[in-house]
């Protein structure tokens, strides 16, 4: 950092994240989300215990999971400084995708659940996190994670559903919805520094 004496100001310099700073981002998900999301989920089992079964499964799965994950998968962009707006979003899909391949890592090699069907939770969770990311840069973090928590929240409670074509239906337009979310707001993010 830089000191001007005679404004007696701090001037940040621009950062531009190397290759290895976006490999350590990315395994942010794994090493600083996962864990994170295992710690705050045992408080929301908690709460949702005395629920009957049906009731505890969707208050932990469509309540909490959605406001826990989404918040996991920014928390490490929170003290990034001198920053622009693209590379804060590049950083949170790093974050996103190494979140998604640690879930599912989890659900294909210990839940059974077949690879294929966890592919777009992937790309869900990169997606969600660019959103969230966006906001974080645009000094609106709120209302982003908000879309995101609800993009999350609908994505589990349809994936819920007995009915499975109701229930494919619509996880595929949320899925599609996140989607084009993460992508227009990558697209607007811009180069100017993070302040």
């Amino acid at each position: 950092m830089l000191f001007l004496e005679t404004e007696r100001k701090c001037v940040i310099p621009i950062h531009k994240p190397k290759v290895y700073e976006k490999i350590f981002f990315f395994m942010s998900g794994f090493m600083v989300s996962i864990p994170f999301t295992f710690f705050f989920s045992q408080f929301s089992d908690f709460l949702c215990i005395t629920l009957p079964v049906l009731l505890a499964q969707v208050c932990s799965i469509v309540i909490f999971a959605p406001l826990i994950e989404e918040f996991a998968k920014v928390f490490p962009l929170f003290y990034r400084h001198g920053e622009t707006e693209r590379s804060i979003v590049t950083l949170g899909i790093l974050i996103g995708l190494g979140f998604g391949i640690a879930e599912l890592i989890l659900f294909v090699f210990v839940l059974g659940v077949p690879f294929v069907v966890r592919i777009p939770g992937v790309i869900f969770h990169a997606s969600s996190a660019a959103i969230a990311s966006y906001g974080l840069a645009k000094k609106r973090f709120i209302p982003y994670y908000l879309i995101a928590v609800l993009l999350h929240l609908a994505n589990n409670f349809f994936a819920l559903l007995v009915d499975p074509f109701l229930a494919v239906t619509a996880v595929l337009f949320i899925l599609l919805v996140t989607y084009y979310l993460a992508w227009r707001y990558y697209q607007r993010s811009s180069e100017e520094v993070v302040v």
